[in-house]
């Protein structure tokens, strides 16, 4: 895909392989909005990609708040009238123990990893349609674990684990949903897990020795948000460059429109922007 003069939002991309697929980007040409935490990683970030000619802005946004989630959705429409490319990357690893919870009350992994995606997408879904041919990127994990409808915010067993891989797995069946419900828009999503124990601070911080780089799951990443032979195709999860198989509940039709009405009750009334994923 030729990214010159395209438009690209990727979530936490300030630091580890968010990074690395935002510069690889902004060198291909596109205009890319880095999105992060820190104003400070945030400003490096778009000075890299600057200095290589490329293209950037920073917009911060801690993902672990619902009205904060809203502003970036705002403050991206306030800057570009198309986005082509989303890249749901941010996210929280397995560290720590104890069970904790988002601005609005959510288990956090399950908020910032999956929720704040999915909200984020359902408010920018109009422009991205707008702007079609144009593709979603969900960065999951091959580390998935069966959503409990029961206790999805995991207030019984909780472990920085099993938190981690049911959000992980609540990405890829909302990638699946969401595919059937923009079939004939020109909009596609696919997700994704990009590498093994990549070298990033999320890694390093479970106390795991990495064993992939960052440059190999970028080239994942990219790989789904440009490579010509995705276009049209949705719906799909890649284990890196490779096609594969998700845990079975991603193929639940059930499980899917369940988590769909939890996800629309947790996030709120829709906004006139976010209309799209009620359907």
């Amino acid at each position: 895909m030729d990214l010159k003069d395209k438009t690209i939002l990727i979530t936490g991309s300030t630091d580890g392989v968010g990074r690395v697929v935002a510069q690889r980007l902004g060198a291909d040409g596109a205009r890319v909005l880095v999105h992060g935490r820190d104003a400070a990683r945030g400003k490096a970030t778009v000075a890299e990609i600057e200095s290589a000619g490329g293209k950037a802005e920073f917009l911060a946004a801690d993902l672990a708040s619902l009205a904060e989630i809203r502003h970036l959705a705002e403050a991206v429409r306030a800057r570009t009238n198309r986005l082509d490319i989303l890249i749901n990357n941010a996210g929280i690893g397995t560290a720590g123990a104890k069970r904790q919870v988002s601005a609005d009350g959510y288990e956090l992994r399950f908020a910032v990893n999956y929720l704040a995606g999915f909200l984020l997408t359902s408010e920018l879904l109009p422009l991205l349609k707008a702007s079609a041919p144009a593709r979603i990127v969900n960065v999951a994990s091959a580390g998935q674990q069966a959503i409990d409808f029961g206790d999805v915010m995991l207030t019984h067993g909780y472990s920085g684990v099993r938190a981690y891989c049911q959000s992980k797995l609540a990405q890829i069946l909302f990638t699946v949903d969401l595919a059937e419900q923009l079939k004939g828009t020109g909009v596609t999503v696919n997700a994704l897990h990009p590498a093994s124990y990549m070298n990033t601070t999320m890694v390093r911080q479970a106390g795991v020795t990495p064993w992939s780089s960052v440059e190999t799951g970028a080239e994942a990443i990219v790989n789904l948000a440009a490579s010509p032979a995705l276009a049209g195709r949705s719906g799909l999860y890649f284990d890196g460059l490779r096609e594969a198989r998700a845990d079975a509940q991603a193929y639940d039709a059930r499980a899917r429109q369940q988590l769909r009405k939890l996800s629309l009750d947790l996030i709120g009334p829709a906004s006139s922007k976010s209309k799209d994923l009620n359907s």
